[in-house]
């Protein structure tokens, strides 16, 4: 049996194994939330959204198995080659015409003949990021000049988030502060970070400036985002925003320290999001401090490996590879985290494999699986790293991508 796991599975074990306890733990929390959408809103049973959770779990994992089997390097090529693919999806995307109550919810595409939408938005991050990697390991010298470094780096840079802004600011602001994280960690000077960082708030102003100026311009959620901030200031109205965290307060507060038991939530049939946006809610109310802090604890890990896979790796593009799609997913959790406790504003994350849903799971899946395809070729890369070395001792004083 263990022979025929290993056969299955590579790379670090402990990951490997937090990530299937966050799955499996996910069941408990998706199937109680679930009762809303089955009871409230009258979108099926729960145990409809069980199996359906089930599917999206099990496709996820198999995504992530395959990948992890792919050599990482390969992952430079098809970040070149889905780069342009990607802005035509978001291009797609963004041209659609979807209004909620007036706000842009240009966030999906259906796709055909399967009854499944897809968030462009969150393959796009796992596209950009993994070519800024590769672009940071292969042509540092030349990206330390500036001019150099503007057609290459940021016109695909802004070109992504400028596409997904309208429609979802805080992914839009999440992968523009990766990117600066990964050019940073790569070597890029400092003092043209600094510019490109300006650069991107006067885009954000000027967007911000037209929209309000311009409404009908270009379909924007600026409006949504003033009155999320402004709610996040102000308790004791009536929004719904303050409606959903003074659900979500309350149900943490009624957790006590070992929480009411699992399934016996009551707020989760007051919470709209209960079981994807304000899930940590509901799991805190169930499962008490203990459970909240529980979770935590298994993100930490996850980061701790995240680090320890990045710290072995034996090339740049590994290292920047794992740490650019690794933080992003724990600071996703974490932003989910906050909202739940009225620590951040409201902004729409879910929480990574506990959350329901389809195409973010998959996503944060397909990130774990790169993530794995490194530690995977760890052992390998260090064993013809050792044969170089004892063929050519002045090779060890050189590192090759």
């Amino acid at each position: 049996m263990g022979e025929s796991v290993k056969n299955i599975i590579s790379g670090d074990r402990v990951l490997w194994v937090v990530l299937t306890l966050l799955s499996i733990f996910s069941f408990l929390p998706v199937f109680s939330a679930s009762s809303n959408l089955a009871y409230v809103v009258g979108q099926g049973t729960p145990w409809t959204h069980l199996f359906k959770h089930f599917i999206v779990i099990l496709f996820g994992f198999g995504l992530m198995i395959t990948i992890h089997k792919v050599p990482y390097h390969y992952f430079k090529g098809i970040s070149i080659l889905a780069l342009p693919l990607i802005i035509f999806l978001l291009i797609y995307t963004a041209s659609q015409g979807n209004l909620i109550e007036g706000a842009n919810a240009n966030r999906w595409i259906k796709i055909p003949f399967v009854g499944l939408s897809f968030q462009t938005s969150n393959l796009a991050s796992i596209v950009l990021l993994t070519y800024v990697a590769h672009l940071m390991s292969k042509e540092r010298p030349k990206l330390y000049r500036f001019k150099t470094s503007i057609i290459p780096l940021w016109l695909p840079v802004f070109a992504v988030i400028l596409l997904i802004m309208p429609a979802n600011l805080s992914t839009a602001a999440l992968l523009f502060l990766m990117v600066l994280i990964l050019v940073y960690l790569g070597g890029y000077p400092t003092k043209y970070l600094l510019s490109m960082l300006g650069v991107g708030l006067v885009f954000a102003l000027i967007f911000v400036l037209m929209a309000k100026a311009y409404p009908d311009l270009v379909p924007n959620r600026v409006d949504t985002w003033i009155n999320r901030i402004e709610n996040f200031n102000v308790t004791n109205n009536n929004s719904d925003a303050n409606y959903q965290i003074e659900r979500a307060k309350t149900a943490i507060a009624t957790g006590g320290v070992v929480g009411v038991g699992a399934g016996k939530s009551v707020m989760k049939n007051f919470l709209p999001q209960s079981s994807s946006d304000f899930i940590y809610a509901i799991i805190v109310e169930e499962f008490g401090l203990i459970g909240g802090i529980g979770l935590i604890i298994l993100y930490l890990l996850v980061l701790f490996r995240i680090v320890v896979i990045a710290n072995k790796s034996n090339t740049v593009f590994g290292k920047l590879l794992v740490l650019g799609l690794g933080f992003p997913i724990i600071i996703q959790a974490f932003v989910n985290m906050g909202v739940a406790l009225q620590v951040l504003p409201v902004t729409g994350q879910t929480l990574p494999l506990i959350s329901s849903g389809g195409t973010a799971a998959w996503m944060t899946c397909i990130a774990f699986g790169i993530i794995l395809s490194v530690s995977a070729n760890q052992n390998k890369e260090q064993i013809d790293l050792d044969q170089n070395n004892q063929d050519n001792p002045i090779a060890i004083l050189s590192e090759t991508e």
